[in-house]
């Protein structure tokens, strides 16, 4: 069984900024190595602590053979963080999807790029139960270490039970689970499941929850475990919504991490500010239409620093939703504090240089 390096998993437990990576295209929908190499620079240089690709952000159609961009866009983000010869340790996480045979195969493929760990879902899979489901899990956990994912059905996920995340946080090679199904009851679901397993300090847990992103990293979540209290937080994110302004982001949970030490000083702050990004995320995310703008928003919000040349997407059909444009505009107005753009256009040229890092 393949293990994750002991120091990148101590850092994966203290928690870390790690953004989904989007895809860039030009206008024919081809693949823009450009700036897809210019992205995972933005987010070496931001001081993320990881970055996660073949996600949902990434677009799932890059699997299918009519594109062939798994490998390619894999390859190119793993190559960018070797050439930067970062000091500290920094996670690569690559997204697993599909059938067992399809998840095994990816997971072989992630793992000899030198990806630390899987992003299993299990979105496309409504129709399995779920004790199939973890015996997917337990064969793909012989590959490559997991980081779980909770994925909300809007996005293509799967709604899983109590029992099921019991489940699969006894699986030995576990050590990360992203919540993400925007939802307070489901998210409830896999702490409490957390907390009630003997691998309890062995699993980091992650908010994915971007209608939510710092109150869950604020929250102390507590359980009766066999007659004991059993305490865990969230400790960082693997989001969409960091993909953009990502410096900000690296800013946030140093902050958070912050008042958490200083027993909760300046949690007022904090928690406003969190309405705030909320806010943000509801332009850029399109909830009110399903959030079938999602990746174009978040592709917008890269096109105007720059870092992205338009909102092209493998799906022709996925732009962005009536009155969304307007509604971006409407929070980088308001919230000049929560972008980045001074510090992406200082380094822009250094991003997009075609002789730089693995080029």
């Amino acid at each position: 069984m393949n293990q994750i390096d002991p120091q990148k998993n101590k850092y994966l437990q203290e928690g870390l900024v790690i953004p989904a990576h989007p895809l860039a295209l030009d206008s024919g929908r081809k693949l823009d190595e450009t700036h897809q190499r210019a992205l995972s620079r933005y987010y070496l240089a931001s001081g993320a602590g990881g970055m996660a690709v073949a996600v949902h952000s990434t677009q799932f159609e890059i699997r299918d053979k009519k594109h062939g961009l798994l490998e390619p866009v894999l390859k190119m983000a793993m190559e960018e963080v070797q050439a930067a010869k970062l000091e500290k340790p920094f996670l690569m996480v690559s997204g697993i999807v599909g059938d067992t045979d399809q998840a095994l195969e990816e997971a072989y493929l992630a793992k000899s790029l030198g990806y630390d760990l899987g992003l299993l879902s299990a979105g496309g899979l409504g129709d399995w139960s779920e004790s199939k489901l973890i015996k997917r899990a337990e064969k793909v956990a012989e590959l490559i270490p997991l980081f779980g994912f909770y994925l909300q059905p809007s996005a293509g996920g799967r709604l899983l039970s109590h029992e099921f995340w019991k489940d699969f946080a006894a699986i030995p090679n576990v050590h990360a689970i992203k919540m993400a199904p925007f939802n307070r009851y489901q998210t409830l679901d896999v702490v409490r499941a957390v907390c009630a397993s003997e691998r309890r300090h062995e699993i980091a847990l992650y908010t994915g929850n971007d209608d939510n992103i710092v109150a869950d990293l604020l929250s102390s979540f507590s359980f009766m475990v066999e007659g004991q209290l059993v305490t865990k937080r969230i400790v960082g994110g693997l989001l969409g919504h960091w993909a953009v302004w990502t410096r900000r982001a690296v800013e946030l949970l140093a902050r958070i991490k912050l008042c958490l030490e200083r027993d909760g000083e300046g949690i007022a702050d904090l928690l406003a500010l969190g309405v705030q990004i909320t806010d943000t995320n509801a332009a850029i995310f399109d909830p009110h239409h399903q959030f079938k703008g999602c990746i174009p928003g978040i592709h917008e919000v890269l096109r105007r620093q720059g870092l992205l040349e338009g909102r092209w997407c493998l799906n022709p059909q996925e732009t962005l939703s009536p009155g969304q444009m307007e509604e971006i505009e409407r929070v980088c107005s308001d919230y000049p504090e929560l972008n980045d753009d001074e510090f992406v256009l200082k380094n822009l040229s250094q991003f997009l240089n075609q002789n730089q890092g693995a080029r």
